[in-house]
């Protein structure tokens, strides 16, 4: 500061002041010291990566593209930068974009394993997992104690089934860095506890350090619940999903009136879409996407594994497209018109066509897509939409102790914020089914689970498609899947799971009873 006082045209001072200035959290006083520095010398290339840096970390992902760009055409050989541009555009979707960028980064610096990593991380996101295999093992091989690249490499072989390799890959990860908190998370809903071993101890010590992080006690107390839900300690996990829970839900700040005005756009928008709706016949799409919806934890990636067993249908996991495209068509008449529609259902075809891998039917398991029921049969009447239902005590306890992804499923830190969300789902699919009787498949996952061949048969059967014996052996299906029943998806369908929250019942002050005095 006191440079600057002296020289304030001295580009270098005011850098170095953003620096400091980041490092102490103060992103918004940082981003204007390099935006200083910017000003007084253009080509300033560190200057412009580091603005990119902290507005991409204050959210600001258009911003920070535009200053990566700038940093690399003043330094066009910053093999860092082509990084960081590839993390910007996959955090807005871009993800074809995105690997150039890394593969640009890797022909500038072939041993820059960052590189590699985010590049693996791309491809995973993308299903392209054995691809990212190789990126994550390059990674390795340039970094042995690449933490970070152990856990990923982990989590993609569980992805696809081959969960010894991927238990060993966390415990790699642990090794080279013992307060890792989320592989040991990942490592803890991999085992199964017998006992409280070596590694429930250790978690043990990282949660009660002082020193251990707000997010990172939350990913151990989410693990040591698990693992004393193992060895059926249940008022100790009950404890531990509490406060687990407490800790996301001061992070998140999830405001459920926010969700309540949501869903009546949903409803008061609808006739708008359907006032426009597409015929069936325009431009018929060369793949059909198969749309199946519900609550998350209702069973949905088990019916995706199930139909993706047919050898004329992909599954193409959770995709984002439906939100991307459509989000402000479901929320506001003012953008309902019919070209809006064609632009949807343009925009969602391309995009799908790069997971259908051949095939003409590939599945969406998005399960919030139900939501955007109305605007999928205005603009995509061809496709298919299966609703998954499942026992909702089940469902509302599946989420209580289920630790999700930072920023997605924002009310589920809080029963009583499950159950007012899960009141909206219900109110939402009893709208839809009036206002769309014809174009809803529902699929009881208890039913399913007791009576499996009759279900897949009719199933398969409502799809169209002829039948295969296939999807009658789902746990046999190779394909990666990346939602929190990977683990599960590998076995037998098998009955009770929607049964195991009552292990649960003398700690949760009836708060789910009703629902089974519903179900009488």
């Amino acid at each position: 500061l006191e440079a600057i006082l002296l020289e304030p045209h001295y580009s270098e001072a005011h850098y170095n002041l953003g620096s400091t200035l980041k490092a102490q959290g103060r992103s918004d006083e940082a981003v204007y010291q390099f935006g200083q520095a910017i000003s007084l010398k253009p080509n300033f290339a560190v200057a412009h990566h580091h603005l990119g840096i902290t507005l991409q970390e204050l959210g600001r992902l258009e911003e920070a593209k535009a200053s990566y760009i700038q940093a690399i055409a003043s330094r066009p050989a910053y093999a860092e930068v082509h990084v960081n541009l590839g993390n910007a555009l996959k955090e807005l979707g871009r993800f074809d974009e995105a690997i150039v960028s890394y593969r640009r980064a890797i022909a500038l610096e072939p041993k820059l394993a960052e590189a590699h990593y985010n590049l693996g991380n791309t491809l995973k996101d993308l299903g392209r997992t054995e691809e990212a295999l190789a990126e994550f093992g390059q990674a390795i091989t340039l970094r042995p104690d690449y933490a970070k690249a152990h856990h990923q490499l982990g989590a993609t072989l569980q992805e696809l089934g081959r969960l010894e390799e991927a238990e060993a890959s966390y415990i790699q990860a642990i090794e080279n860095e013992p307060a890792y908190a989320e592989a040991h998370r990942s490592l803890a809903y991999r085992k199964k506890f017998r006992f409280r071993d070596d590694h429930f101890l250790q978690m043990r010590a990282l949660y009660y350090d002082p020193n251990t992080s707000h997010d990172d006690r939350c990913y151990i107390a989410f693990a040591l619940a698990k693992a004393s839900e193992d060895i059926e300690d249940f008022a100790s996990a009950f404890q531990l999903y509490e406060a687990g829970n407490a800790l996301r839900k001061e992070r998140l700040g999830y405001d459920k009136e926010g969700d309540t005005e949501l869903f009546k756009k949903f409803k008061a928008v609808y006739p708008s879409l359907n006032a426009q709706s597409l015929d069936a016949d325009f431009t018929a799409p060369e793949h059909v996407p198969i749309f199946i919806v519900g609550m998350p934890r209702s069973g949905t990636t088990l019916v995706e594994q199930i139909i993706s067993s047919h050898p004329q249908v992909t599954g193409a996991g959770e995709l984002l497209y439906a939100f991307q495209f459509g989000a402000q068509l479901v929320t506001s008449e003012a953008h309902v018109n019919e070209q809006a529609l064609r632009s949807f259902r343009s925009q969602y075809l391309s995009a799908l066509r790069q997971h259908s891998y051949g095939n003409g039917w590939v599945t969406d398991k998005m399960p919030h897509n139900f939501r955007f029921l109305g605007l999928i049969t205005a603009a995509i009447p061809e496709a298919k939409i299966i609703h998954v239902k499942r026992d909702p005590a089940a469902v509302c306890w599946a989420h209580y102790s289920k630790l999700f992804a930072k920023h997605a499923l924002e009310y589920s830190y809080s029963l009583d914020d499950i159950l007012h969300y899960h009141r909206l789902y219900e109110d939402l699919m009893n709208f839809w089914h009036q206002a769309l009787p014809s174009s809803i498949y529902d699929l009881h996952y208890e039913v399913l689970t007791e009576d499996q061949e009759a279900q897949t048969r009719r199933l398969i059967g409502y799809l169209g498609l002829e039948w295969d014996d296939s999807c009658l052996s789902p746990e046999d299906n190779k394909r990666g899947v990346a939602t929190a029943s990977n683990v599960q998806v590998r076995q037998k369908v098998y009955q009770g799971s929607s049964e195991k929250w009552k292990r649960y019942q003398p700690y949760l002050n009836g708060a789910l009873d009703h629902f089974n005095a519903d179900n009488k």
